[in-house]
């Protein structure tokens, strides 16, 4: 069984990140609900078990708490922030609403060196602090072995059973130190190796899809996205060719999309593809439609309708393999009970349509999307596919303003196009976030060979972000503004201006619509 870390989540912002930052020590880390049975944990083998952070007071009445017997599991146990509070009720000591709050940045004093979760670092470190509540007495048989300004509690250990408490969180940037602390825990204290590698987890993922497929068929929506292509090549070296690919053109797709789709996983990956062209289908529903809301709806109502028929063609399977990530399995499962803790709804977790009577088969739901891009080039898939920028699942339609006709699509799609090969000719594609053309319902008059024009406006969007939830504009040399516009208006019929968007989000969005 693979060596792992197993982080019970108490409904903290951070325990994604806590998640992240075991990974980058090479260890595999899987995130579980806070009352997830003792025995069922123990079932898993944990190297150690991580308690995350919490909105809570461990004393409130609706606070999550976890199963008792996990402190007697016999593994090293870390308790971040709420952690903590959790050691005091369990164990025997007590925690109080702090005189004075300590949130954002703090420096942390060692008074403890022997403490293994600061080996090879110093006395004084800068971390982050983002709690109310604190410590005012040590459960049982634990030792104070740090302090912050506040507290003199900031970091205790119960030595012989491998318990450890931290107030304040290793896990963010703002602890700069704090993935060193991590990683004493993860390797120092209980022991894991280093072998958490994309190679690895192939052989794994290949070993429980045979187990959960046996000899069934498996059918897959294949958009060409990043997520959806590296499931399609990670089942198929799973299962040959008991996988069925299903890629729908709709018609709002970007230049040669379907080309490269059918080029890479039907002639070089040899995959079985079935090629749904519903571009006139999609076009004829979307026309007259101005409201973005009403153009997604249309999409995704009409993707479905022609997946099913498509699913049906394609002969009986029992599964439906979905590129879920562990992110939206993550973020769409509501803790402690508490509807205002989910974070937000995901269309691949539990959005399928009730007559549809598959079992769902997701290979990488145990994975975030940089890890996903790794295993994607592990499996040999092209960099064009692997790194290429997020996609909207509407396509065009979103970038089109007002109504979504094919000629609109053809202008730009044309115009895109030449943002992708200036951008990746740049250099700057593959190291920012996002890229595209917008077009504008906005036509202006234009001179070009000294005629009168009256055309279409192009918008270029490129922004920088981490995570799509905020982002702020790239500032692009002059020189590469002034090529892609010369480009887009001498090479687009319809095009005669050209600007560029230096909204931030907020108060933006990304895409237009």
């Amino acid at each position: 069984m693979t060596e792992q870390i197993v982080i019970l989540d108490f409904g903290s912002q951070y325990t994604q990140v806590i998640a992240r930052r075991v990974r980058e020590c090479n260890v595999y880390s899987t995130i579980l609900r806070y009352d997830t049975p003792a025995r069922e944990i123990s079932a898993l083998q944990p190297k150690g078990l991580i308690l995350s952070g919490g909105p809570s007071s461990v004393y409130a009445e609706d606070a999550p708490l976890p199963d008792p017997a996990i402190f007697k599991l016999g593994v090293p146990t870390l308790g971040i922030c709420y952690g903590v509070q959790l050691f005091a009720h369990f164990l025997g000591g007590r925690v109080e609403k702090g005189q004075k709050r300590e949130y954002g940045k703090g420096t942390l004093t060692v008074t403890n060196a022997a403490c293994a979760l600061f080996a090879r670092l110093p006395k004084r470190l800068q971390v982050w602090n983002s709690h109310g509540d604190k410590l005012t007495k040590l459960p049982r048989n634990f030792k104070p072995v740090a302090v912050t300004e506040n507290s003199e509690y900031a970091a205790i250990e119960h030595r012989s059973k491998g318990f450890f408490g931290l107030q304040f969180h290793p896990e963010v940037v703002h602890t700069p130190r704090g993935r060193e602390v991590i990683s004493n825990f993860v390797h120092g204290v209980c022991g894991c190796g280093k072998d958490w590698t994309m190679r690895n987890y192939i052989e794994q993922a290949v070993e429980e899809i045979r187990a959960q497929v046996g000899r069934e068929r498996v059918i897959l929506g294949l958009s060409g996205g990043v997520d959806s292509s590296v499931a399609a090549a990670l089942l198929h070296k799973a299962i040959g060719d008991q996988l069925t690919c299903i890629f729908v053109n709709n018609g709002v797709l970007r230049a040669r999309e379907a080309e490269v789709v059918r080029e890479v996983f039907g002639r070089h990956f040899k995959v079985k593809l079935r090629y749904e062209n519903a571009t006139k289908l999609f076009l004829s529903r979307l026309k007259g439609v101005t409201d973005p809301e009403r153009k997604r709806k249309i999409i995704g109502r009409t993707f479905i309708e022609v997946f099913q028929a498509a699913t049906k063609r394609a002969g009986k399977a029992k599964f439906l393999a979905q590129g879920t990530l562990y992110p939206d399995v993550i973020e769409s499962v509501p803790i402690a009970g508490n509807p205002a803790a989910l974070i937000k709804s995901h269309h691949n977790v539990g959005g399928l349509p009730k007559k549809m009577k598959f079992a769902l088969v997701e290979p990488l739901k145990c994975l975030f999307k940089d890890e996903v891009r790794l295993l994607g080039e592990e499996l040999g898939l092209p960099k064009e596919i692997v790194w290429r920028q997020p996609f909207p699942g509407p396509g065009l339609a979103v970038r089109i303003l007002g109504e979504v006709t094919p000629r609109r699509c053809e202008i730009l799609r044309n115009a895109d196009r030449i943002v992708v090969e200036e951008m990746k000719a740049s250099g700057l594609y593959y190291k920012i976030w996002q890229s595209f053309a917008v077009l504008l319902p906005v036509r202006s008059v234009g001179v070009m060979g000294d005629e009168r024009t009256y055309d279409y406006t192009i918008a270029v969007r490129a922004v920088e972000s981490q995570d799509g939830m905020t982002a702020d504009w790239v500032k692009l040399p002059y020189d590469l503004l002034e090529k892609l516009a010369s480009r887009i208006i001498n090479e687009v019929k319809g095009v005669n201006r050209c600007v560029f968007d230096i909204t931030s989000k907020p108060p933006g969005t990304i895409e237009w619509e």
